[in-house]
């Protein structure tokens, strides 16, 4: 196998929280660049690997291992929201293991034709599957109140009306380039500032563009009627909207839920994930390493007996 074109983030810490063994049957919910992948199959897992970037489905079938019967390898070109669904289709009830790797990948990033970042100039397009709208299909036609809205909601920006405003004033709007300086310029961004403010408003855009927390949502409910008794969950999140919900998921399927005469008891008593980790970071070195994983933060729990709370 060729070597991994980015480095995964935390991947000692993921090995260890899903503690592999030959023969485990694993899903790799964000494959990426297979980086978490490679190091399952090398502990003989079997891997199920998801992605709705056709890039990366297609990097996976040029070096996935061959010559097994079935191979130890299944790449899936869905969104992590629906594997419960496909891996049912495929005749499996339950796993041993599910990975996540939340939001945006490395690849996508550094690839400028994607449109993700403002590091180099590229077309405002941000799509995770390459299809439906546009970021800059929604930023030349949403009103400025829709546009302000998810700026401080996924981008947590303060000054969110103040940016919107001049967004609609510059439309129309084509590159990753043009975006960038109208925050900057409505932010009064100085080349010293610590942090660039357009980070925040590419963040909100691309979550909404492909309904990143919506899919999270749905992803670990799906795990939840996935993942067999004993079976582990590790999921690597970014920014604190995306650890948030897997914190809140973790703390309430560990938890008794308040009894109600409404709910049979048999799904009021038992907690559905034991073992809840604390937030695990990367240390010094990895960050050193790479720095991109500095901000990212590990959650891993074990699925108990008790059914799963929520329909599938």
């Amino acid at each position: 196998m060729s070597p991994a074109p980015h480095i995964p983030v935390l991947l000692d810490e993921v090995i260890d929280a899903l503690d592999p063994q030959p023969g485990d049957v694993i899903v790799d919910a964000t494959f990426g660049a297979g980086g978490y992948t490679r190091a399952l199959l090398e502990r003989g897992a079997t891997v199920h690997a998801f992605d709705r970037d056709p890039d990366a489905i297609a990097s996976g079938r040029n070096w996935r291992e061959t010559g097994e019967n079935p191979p130890r390898l299944v790449l899936h070109a869905h969104r992590f929201s629906e594997m419960l669904g496909v891996m049912t289709s495929a005749g499996i009830a339950r796993v041993d293991g599910i990975v996540m790797d939340i939001g945006v990948s490395s690849m996508q990033l550094d690839q400028a034709h994607r449109g993700f970042a403002f590091s180099a100039e590229g077309p405002l397009d941000m799509r995770m599957t390459q299809d439906g709208q546009t970021a800059a299909e929604f930023l030349n036609t949403a009103g400025e109140g829709e546009i302000a809205d998810v700026i401080y909601q996924y981008g947590e920006e303060r000054q969110s009306r103040r940016v919107a405003r001049a967004i609609v004033a510059a439309r129309p709007l084509e590159t990753t380039g043009e975006l960038a300086r109208v925050v900057r310029k409505a932010l009064g961004y100085k080349p010293h500032d610590k942090k660039d403010p357009a980070t925040r408003t590419f963040q909100a855009i691309r979550i909404h563009v492909n309904g990143e927390l919506d899919e999270l949502s749905q992803a670990l409910s799906a795990a939840e009627h996935l993942l067999r008794e004993g079976g582990r969950l590790a999921v690597v999140s970014f920014h604190s909207l995306e650890d948030r919900i897997v914190k809140r998921f973790l703390r309430e399927r560990s938890s008794t839920p308040n009894a109600s005469r409404h709910i049979p008891m048999a799904a009021t008593n038992d907690p559905v994930f034991m073992g809840v980790s604390k937030a695990i970071k990367p240390g010094e070195a990895e960050i050193a390493r790479n720095p991109r994983s500095r901000s990212s933060v590990l959650r891993h729990a074990v699925r108990t007996a008790a059914p799963a709370r929520d329909a599938a």
